[in-house]
């Protein structure tokens, strides 16, 4: 099973609302449940993969569409935590040929509330994997308490001889959401050290090492701890760097899947969760596993990834796809 831990929000996303004055022109806002580990959760819950989502919802009518949303995409909520706060809102700016742009509303919100003591004393027995990231680790209390579940299931696991879970970390950055740059950076980096899976995107990457080439930069992150680092390239598909025991470096990169463009919505949350799907599909889901993927096996999970990454491309809104939908796309 795999432990989804972040911010669960509702995107605003613009449609066309027709008006009497301008038919057609006028731009209204969609409500829809999101947020990047939300999305994640549901990419593994419709292909099959045991998953729980940990974080905080409201109790107002847009946290019970969450809630909803995610038990029918069959994401188990045992590990949420409910509140009277209002829930998280992000309202979407979408123009063609650029990446979302998104303004957020958190202050006083439920998503950026939990706190440490809001973390369950033990994951379930059977989590194999943690997933971490996005927003919800430039806000407090919710970044301190999720950073503090990451160590504690590293570090306990390694103090009782056993393998710890495989950790995963997309950062999914919102400059603007970040006021001290300097102190993110080095925090990310703190949170490596305990990361097997780090999942991430030019963009991001360019953020976070600017005077270095995005492979420099993916060699860095494997120096601080990272077994495995997944670049996403948009339509140009994904580039990984998997770090063996011996200290080689395999290399693989896989092009993405020509579509009909709807928008870029939850593509790189769904692919992050095709990859996890993949390793938990294929017994693969732990950081020994990880280590001894071949050339072939990446091969495949990228491919699998950038294929459920292209499906949401086609449709509006982050809506990732079912396993059946997977098998029935044809590139």
């Amino acid at each position: 099973m795999i432990v989804c831990c972040g911010e669960a929000l509702i995107d605003m996303v613009p449609v066309p609302v027709p008006t009497q004055e301008s038919p057609e022109r006028e731009t209204g806002f969609l409500p829809c449940p999101g947020g990047s580990p939300y999305n994640t959760a549901l990419a593994l819950g419709r292909l099959g993969v045991p998953v729980q989502f940990l974080g905080q919802l409201s109790r107002d009518f847009f946290g019970e569409r969450l809630i909803t949303r995610l038990r029918q995409n069959k994401v188990g909520t045992d590990l949420l935590v409910r509140s009277e706060a209002p829930s998280t809102l992000a309202f979407v700016h979408i123009e063609a040929g650029k990446e979302p742009q998104y303004l957020f509303y958190t202050k006083g919100t439920a998503g950026p509330s939990l706190t440490p003591a809001d973390i369950p004393e033990s994951l379930p027995e059977e989590t194999q994997g943690i997933l971490f990231g996005s927003i919800a680790m430039t806000m407090e209390p919710i970044a301190s308490a999720i950073e503090a579940l990451i160590f504690r299931e590293d570090t306990q696991a390694r103090k009782q001889g056993k393998e710890p879970p495989l950790i995963s970390l997309d950062p999914n950055i919102r400059p603007f959401m970040i006021p001290h740059r300097e102190a993110y950076i080095h925090r990310f980096e703190t949170w490596l050290k305990a990361v097997s899976i780090l999942k991430i995107s030019t963009e991001d990457l360019a953020y976070i090492y600017p005077d270095q080439d995005l492979k420099a930069a993916m060699e860095r992150t494997l120096t601080l701890g990272v077994r495995l680092v997944l670049l996403t390239q948009g339509s140009a598909g994904a580039l990984a760097l998997l770090r063996k025991d011996q200290g080689e470096i395999l290399q693989v990169h896989f092009p993405g899947f020509p579509v009909t463009l709807a928008d870029t919505i939850g593509a790189g949350d769904t692919f992050h969760g095709a990859f996890l799907a993949w390793l938990e599909l294929h017994r693969r889901m732990s950081p020994s596993q990880v280590a001894s993927l071949t050339t072939e096996d990446l091969s495949q999970a990228l491919g699998f990834a950038n294929k459920a990454a292209s499906l949401v491309c086609t449709r509006h809104g982050a809506n990732p796809p079912t396993l059946a939908e997977m098998e029935a796309f044809k590139d």
